[in-house]
This record gives C-alpha cells, sequence and structure tokens, in this order.
C-alpha cells in the first residue's frame, strides 16, 4: 500500500505538505486520486480548518490547486507529506491497554535495565497480567484489585494510571514539530532500550469536538522512562521522536468514533540485518474509551485554544529477542517502521539518532511569517 492508496476508496482526508514554490506549508485534500492544495485565507492553517463551523463540508468544496496525483506523493519534486497538525498541542495517553501495562511496571522494576525484563516479565506477567485484563479502570472492581495488589507488593504507578481513576495524559511532543511519513524518526543516542509504539491520534479543535484521526508513532525509551518515571520528557520528547501521518480521515458518514473503537493497527519493522518484527494492536481491547480520554484532556479544567492530537496509547510491547536471548527488542539505526490501518492508510519512517536527524527549525514564527507573506494571513 502506498502511503495515500486508501484515499481512493473513499472519505474525506485532509494533510499538509510542504511545497518548494512556496518554501511552506500547505493544507491538501485527496480528491479523484490528485492531491490538491487548498490552502486559503480562511483555512491558512490545519489549526484553523479544524475550528471552522464544518470542516468536512469546507474541504469537500474548497477551491485547489492540483498538486499531482496520489500514487506520486512522495516522489514528486517539490512536494513532501508532512504531519497533518500544525499548531495543535501534541498530547498522549499512556497505559492505556492492560497487557501494555504489564509491560511498563516491568519496565519499572528492572530500572531500565532490558537484561532483567525477562525474569520479570515471567513472574509478574503471570501474577498480574490475565487478572487485569477485564477491570474497568476507576470501578469498584479496580479498588478491590488495588488493594490486593498492595498486599502483595505489587502495586505500581503504572497500574495506577492503568486501572485508577484517571487517566495519564502526557505532551509527547511541541506544536509544529512532529515528523511525517516518509521522514526519519528519532532515537536518543545514549538509549539501549527502545521501541515503536504504533497508536491512532485523535483530531480534536478547541471546543474538545473530535473531528477525525489519524494514524501516529510515540516513539518511546523504554530504558529511561524505566529508570524513572520522572524522565518521561526523556523518554518520549526528542528530535524527530514523534511522528504521524498520513492524513487525517475526517469524520463523516462513512468512518466515525466508532471505526476508531474497533480499529485495527499492524506494525512491521525491517531492519537492514535481517530482522523483522510484526505485530498488531486491536482498539477493541483499549481500557478506556478515547472520548474519556479526550474528556480528561480538555474541558474547564484545561484549554487548548488550537486543539490538540490525541495519542490514544497502544496494545503493543515488543518481546522478541533481537540481539541475545532474553534482551527483548530494541531498535537499530536503519529499521524502516510501517504501521497501517486500511481506514487510515500507512505511516512509514525509518530510525536514525535523534542527533542525526534534521534539525526542528521551522516553528509558530515561522509559519505566521511564511503564511503573510504568501497572502493567507
Amino acid at each position: 500500500m502506498t502511503v495515500l492508496a486508501y484515499t481512493n476508496a473513499g472519505g474525506t482526508h485532509v494533510g499538509r505538505a510542504w511545497l518548494a514554490d512556496a518554501d511552506g506549508p500547505a493544507v491538501v485534500t485527496v480528491r479523484d486520486g490528485r492531491l490538491v492544495d487548498i490552502t486559503s485565507k480562511d483555512a491558512p492553517t490545519m489549526r484553523d480548518l479544524l475550528e471552522l463551523e464544518d470542516p468536512l463540508s469546507h474541504v469537500k468544496n474548497a477551491e485547489g490547486r492540483d498538486l499531482c496525483a496520489v500514487d506520486e506523493v512522495g516522489a514528486a519534486e517539490g512536494i513532501e507529506l508532512l504531519a497533518p497538525s500544525d499548531l495543535q498541542a501534541i498530547k498522549a495517553c499512556g497505559v492505556t491497554f492492560a497487557e501494555s501495562m504489564v509491560e511498563r511496571v516491568i519496565e519499572e522494576r528492572a530500572a531500565g535495565d532490558p537484561d532483567k525484563a525477562n525474569a520479570l516479565r515471567r513472574k509478574i506477567g503471570a501474577e498480574i497480567g490475565a487478572s487485569l485484563s477485564d477491570v474497568v479502570p476507576g470501578s469498584e472492581k479496580a479498588a478491590l484489585a488495588k488493594k490486593a495488589l498492595m498486599r502483595e507488593g505489587l502495586w505500581s504507578q503504572y497500574l495506577e494510571v492503568g486501572i485508577g481513576p484517571y487517566a495519564e495524559v502526557f505532551s509527547k511532543s511541541q506544536p509544529m514539530s512532529s515528523v511525517g511519513p516518509g521522514a526519519l524518526v528519532g532515537i536518543h543516542p545514549e538509549s539501549r532500550w527502545n521501541n515503536p509504539e504504533p497508536e491512532i491520534v485523535l483530531a480534536v479543535n478547541s471546543r474538545g469536538e473530535i473531528l477525525g484521526a489519524t494514524l501516529g508513532n510515540d516513539v518511546n525509551l523504554r530504558d529511561f522512562e524505566g529508570l524513572s518515571a520522572l524522565l518521561l520528557g526523556k523518554a518520549k520528547d526528542n528530535n524527530a521522536s514523534c511522528s504521524m501521518g498520513p492524513m487525517i480521515r475526517l469524520f463523516d458518514e462513512s468512518f466515525g468514533m466508532d471505526d476508531v473503537r474497533k480499529a485495527e493497527l499492524d506494525l512491521e519493522v525491517t531492519g537492514t540485518d535481517g530482522n523483522r518484527l510484526e505485530g498488531h494492536s486491536n482498539m477493541g481491547k483499549i481500557s478506556r474509551d478515547p472520548t474519556d480520554l479526550v474528556k480528561q484532556t480538555h474541558g474547564r479544567h484545561h484549554q487548548y485554544p488550537d486543539g490538540f492530537m490525541l495519542f490514544l496509547g497502544t496494545l503493543f510491547a515488543p518481546t522478541q529477542d533481537r540481539d541475545g536471548e532474553g534482551k527483548g527488542f530494541t531498535h537499530h539505526v536503519g529499521d524502516v517502521v510501517t504501521i497501517s490501518n486500511a481506514e487510515l492508510g500507512a505511516l512509514s519512517n525509518t530510525v536514525e539518532l535523534s542527533t542525526k536527524c534534521p534539525e526542528w527549525t521551522f516553528g509558530t514564527a515561522a509559519l505566521m511569517r511564511n503564511l503573510a507573506r504568501r497572502g493567507f494571513i
């Protein structure tokens, strides 16, 4: 599946592309197999488009400039697909699946040491894994499970956010810092235990309205997070450590929240060493409803005037050995990571050290100056 091949199957898709002739980004959509620039004074940014009263109608009816055929995206000169958000905050939810919750506990007990994880996986997984798979966070049953686990000395801060009343919501990356399909994704050079996290990402406007969804890779450094939860920023937010795309599929009669709730994501990692990892994440196993996660992020307690993108968490936590027995999986430079879903497309990136990925230099001020020069603001 090419990056945008899925858009010919129906639905309304909107994204962003860097245009060399504008020396800046454009808001784009897909029409009849063509990529079309719909940047306008009404919606010069993705943020502005999603703040419109009827974004779906705007995308369908906006005047546009033909750029290239969909199957030429990625090869067409002067056109590069970007992450589909711009001024929105980039937030993420953690520990939203029981299986990955157990892996977070293992990281914590192993203090970020992958050599200790295998033995802990056998012990902790057997003791708490299955028992928590059907516990509703914040319920009376969850409170009883907490007391039982505390008696056994197995309680953890990850279990608190996994089955307690409050979800873990953190800032994954800064507005405009996410990379898009085809770009390099970054791993901190000091990390020795890390992995991709295939997720669905919701596009939410300033009013808390969920308008669509895309794919995301919440690149994670398991050693730093396992060493201390206070290192979450170092584990999650580095140069090129967040990718999203290929485009936002807007909610309409063909695709909505129920499709997100039952979505299945496939992951493939292929290394230059011949290693191949396959994974699968089923949104039907999420322990908190996506709408609840949005409400815990946005409300009277916290506003987002430019809206936000919300990573929903992942079921996937790879344990397949790569560099020796019991060492589990970690990235190598050159790994190609592809996250795919039949309705949202494919997001593919190549792993590199964050210190070797292109520096992020085009921020909010640069965007405003560029749009002003082009006459959009």
